[in-house]
């Protein structure tokens, strides 16, 4: 096939959702369904003997949640579908941000008890600025839920766009009888079933077919007559607006028991896009350009604790990937020639020959790639919009053995250049090494993973910081007179960005006063070198 023809076949799209609406079992049911595992797990109990694939982080297993992104390959109706699970927890969104730079589509998952919440508006507010299109999966039917007409009019007046049903529950919970499918006029009746995949689906063709209404009764009659109010009030779908971010395709189901799924996983095949241009600051690069060229969205340290590795994720933007073609990073300038690429369904991986605009790559360094480093066949590139948030909570960190004090310094360097927590170094000599994260919950993490995956106890202490500002001037002599004066309160990032630390709004408001010259910043993208969101 010609690289345009293998780019047409490619779909990449991540899942998101509040936590506990069912993203990591939705994602485990697609993988079941797209035939790449035979039995899901459970992301339920703790003692559970299967975890769900997506799920590789020992504390994710102990916990039943997702903290960290995973990416999974699959093929299914021809089509190689780079499915990206990403943490649902809301202290971990900057993880979350930077996955959804790296896709061409969304799955929303919603918990239909509960609706829209906090944490999808947040993730759909990030969607929306970047016009990805957006699928959406309403889940828990066999549960006592909400209205489905409640939910469809929640989703469009919290996401501001149309909400086109594709499908319609018949009843809920103990009465859950299934879906009809609104766009081939048929009914698939619901049957509890959990592990494996049941092709025996029962269907019932025919919304005025009487044999549904002898069989459901009541509930069917309902929901019949919500479907043609839907029918004559909802707009019809419109594919344009769908990719324009403007509309959202609905579906209803269960994912714990396998319903609903097979609906979701030909729709992201016949409607989500193939991927498109990617803007970089250069120029525009086209997905079907005969030369590479990729982007590291994510680097996780230390996915098989035996090795102590550290893989780059990274998303093909152009051409055709080869194994052991020689690249080079841009922001380096170093040349490398990258021989042991893997692809992943979760922590399991396979040897990749070749790879597409699309596909999603995983490039095992030794701290040679960062996040957002661009990787070409020469051309000198830097796509923009992976961003650094500035932190909210600050601790400081020693370690208990002052024998493990190097363990710390690495364990921390690699987790703070993967994006795990933010690691800030103090201009003072001899200041302790100070953590900044976006929710509690990333202490916690980094600490669990500092004592499983390095072998530090590590001790966090509050810090009397609470704020962080990343500083710019045009004036180098300025720069330097700001940070003279208040050394401090400066600190060094993961890739050397000073940023000052203050403990109130007012202590930041006296030093804009005292140095207007100086710009503050609450994001960096990548590098340090391009700032955004003046403070």
């Amino acid at each position: 096939m010609s690289i345009k023809q293998e780019v047409e076949r490619r779909r990449t799209f991540a899942i998101i959702s509040h936590p506990d609406a069912g993203k990591t079992t939705l994602t485990e049911k697609l993988l079941l369904f797209a035939g790449a595992i035979q039995i899901a797990g459970s992301v339920k109990a703790r003692k559970a003997s299967r975890h769900a694939s997506s799920d590789w982080m020992e504390i994710e297993k102990q916990r039943g949640i997702s903290v960290a992104s995973s990416v999974m390959q699959m093929e299914y109706r021809d089509c190689v579908i780079n499915l990206l699970d990403t943490p649902g927890h809301q202290d971990f969104s900057e993880d979350t941000y930077r996955v959804l730079t790296a896709v061409d589509a969304a799955l929303m998952v919603i918990d239909a008890g509960n609706g829209v919440e906090p944490q999808t508006i947040r993730l759909l507010q990030v969607c929306r600025a970047r016009n990805t299109p957006i699928i959406t999966f309403i889940n828990k039917l066999d549960r006592e839920v909400r209205e489905p007409l409640d939910l469809l009019s929640e989703i469009e007046g919290h996401l501001g766009m149309d909400a086109v049903p594709f499908s319609w529950p018949v009843g809920m919970g103990r009465s859950f009888g299934g879906v009809f499918d609104i766009r081939r006029n048929r009914m698939r009746v619901f049957r509890a079933g959990q592990e494996r995949r049941d092709n025996h689906d029962e269907l019932i063709e025919g919304l005025d077919n009487p044999a549904i209404s002898a069989r459901f009764g009541d509930m069917f009659e309902k929901a019949r007559d919500e479907i043609e109010l839907i029918q004559a009030a909802a707009p019809a779908f419109d594919h344009k607006a769908f990719l324009a971010g403007k509309q959202t395709p609905v579906f209803f189901g269960s994912a714990i028991n396998n319903f609903g799924v097979q609906e979701v996983l030909d729709a992201l095949v016949d409607l989500a896009p193939q991927p498109g241009p990617r803007e970089a600051l250069q120029r525009p690069v086209q997905p079907d350009e005969p030369k590479f060229s990729g982007v590291v969205f994510k680097v996780q340290a230390n996915m098989d604790p035996a090795h102590r590795d550290r893989v780059a994720f990274v998303r093909v933007s152009s051409g055709r990937f080869q194994r052991g073609m020689k690249l080079r990073v841009s922001r380096t300038g170093k040349e490398i020639r990258p021989n042991n690429v893997v692809s992943f369904l979760s922590q399991r991986r396979e040897l990749l020959d070749e790879a597409y605009a699309g596909d999603v790559i995983g490039i095992p360094n030794h701290g040679v790639l960062q996040l957002g480093d661009v990787l070409t066949e020469g051309e000198q590139l830097q796509f923009t919009g992976l961003p650094f948030f500035a932190p909210e909570l600050f601790q400081a960190v020693e370690v208990k053995d002052p024998l493990r004090t190097k363990q710390l310094r690495i364990g921390l360097t690699q987790l703070g250049e993967e994006g795990a927590i933010q690691v800030f170094r103090p201009e003072v000599a001899g200041g302790a090494l100070l953590l900044g994260a976006v929710g509690q919950l990333q202490f916690e993490v980094v600490a669990h993973r500092l004592k499983t995956e390095y072998g530090v106890d590590a001790r966090l202490m509050p810090s009397r910081y609470n704020m962080a500002r990343w500083f710019t001037a045009d004036d180098p002599k300025v720069l330097r007179k700001f940070m003279d004066s208040n050394v401090a309160n400066i600190a060094y990032d993961v890739v050397d960005a000073p940023a000052f630390l203050a403990s109130s709004p007012a202590q930041l408001r006296v030093a804009q006063e005292l140095f207007p010259d100086i710009v503050f910043h609450t994001m960096r993208e990548h590098g340090g070198q391009v700032f955004a969101g003046n403070a």
